[in-house]
């Protein structure tokens, strides 16, 4: 009995060791520690992944978020963490890559200007620093801006890829604003600079970045991508839950440095109210993407019939997991 015992052991040790599944995440190295990312922190903290079965390595890809895809498509990563407009431009252009799982949906950019920049009037003539031009980060600040009565020809732009960038930008006195997530925003605002707008004003609707795969890879290991979004869909439902509140702020302040004030002045704008800045349960919005692919349309990045936005993802792993 001892023997067969010690044998039912060893084979459920050598059964979960084979169910035992390793996956390179790429991520954008500028946004690893901010509360963009509180999505995948929560998932290690709390031990979503480990309960399915998954050693998540996170991959940091140089150069910023328009390299995400490229590595997926090299094999570099086996999932990749992107922002959705350098998503479409690679599909078009070719790529395999197709969106999975929702990260960020309606994300707040902060407006944050100099302290003696006091009104969008007041940028006149100056220079704010901005993403790259394809990034919804850049599209919903110029309409922010455009809301406010300055139109492009006001203004000069210097592209930033990074929030960390921006902000070294406008403490260097080289910007005179620039839209910043959190908590950096919250931080500059303590230091005396000034918030002149969000970008949810101008833009309530939209998908900031996405879980990708690459749709022939992901076709073969299935199981392990449903496992994936199910321990994001998991990690979403923990942050809305008013109950964890206080766990999800000593997450942040953690993960990112911020004070406890600031993580929770963070979550209060996301919810308080409820502002779309996180999926429910890892979905995809497929209004918010549509909308990307319309800005992207305005701006010239997007050339003749818009394509619809299920070009861009595969829903059937979200469904797999449960996610309607």
């Amino acid at each position: 009995m001892r023997l067969l015992a010690l044998t039912l052991v060893l084979l459920a040790a050598a059964s979960a060791t084979e169910a035992q599944t390793t996956l390179r995440y790429g991520q954008i190295p500028s946004s690893i520690r901010s509360v963009s990312s509180l999505q995948y922190q929560v998932a290690q903290r709390q031990g979503y992944f480990a309960k399915e079965g998954l050693t998540i390595v996170p991959v940091p890809i140089d150069g910023g978020t328009d390299f995400m895809i490229q590595a997926l498509d090299k094999g570099s990563v086996d999932i990749t963490r992107t922002a959705t407009p350098y998503l479409i431009t690679a599909v078009l252009a070719g790529s395999d890559a197709a969106a999975v799982a929702g990260e960020v949906g309606n994300s707040i950019y902060s407006l944050i200007a100099r302290p003696e920049v006091k009104s969008f009037a007041d940028l006149k003539g100056k220079t704010v620093g901005l993403s790259l031009a394809v990034d919804t980060i850049s599209i919903s600040t110029r309409k922010l801006i455009a809301m406010n009565g300055l139109e492009d020809a006001d203004y000069r732009v210097k592209e930033l890829v990074g929030t960390p960038a921006r902000a070294t930008c406008l403490k260097g006195g080289e910007c005179a604003a620039t839209p910043l997530g959190q908590p950096e925003d919250f931080l500059l605002i303590a230091q005396g600079y000034h918030r002149l707008g969000l970008s949810t004003d101008a833009v309530p609707d939209s998908v900031m970045t996405v879980s990708a795969v690459r749709r022939a890879w992901a076709a073969e290991h299935k199981d392990a991508v449903v496992r994936f979004v199910r321990a994001f869909a998991q990690s979403f439902r923990f942050i809305r839950d008013p109950a964890n509140r206080a766990a999800v702020v000593k997450i942040i302040t953690e993960s990112t440095g911020a004070s406890e004030a600031i993580a929770r002045d963070t979550l209060t704008l996301y919810y308080e109210p409820d502002r779309g800045v996180f999926p429910k349960q890892a979905e995809i919005n497929m209004k918010g993407l549509a909308q990307v692919i319309q800005f992207m349309g305005e701006v010239g990045q997007v050339k003749g019939a818009l394509p619809p936005p299920e070009r861009f993802v595969d829903l059937s792993y979200l469904a797999a997991a449960g996610v309607r």
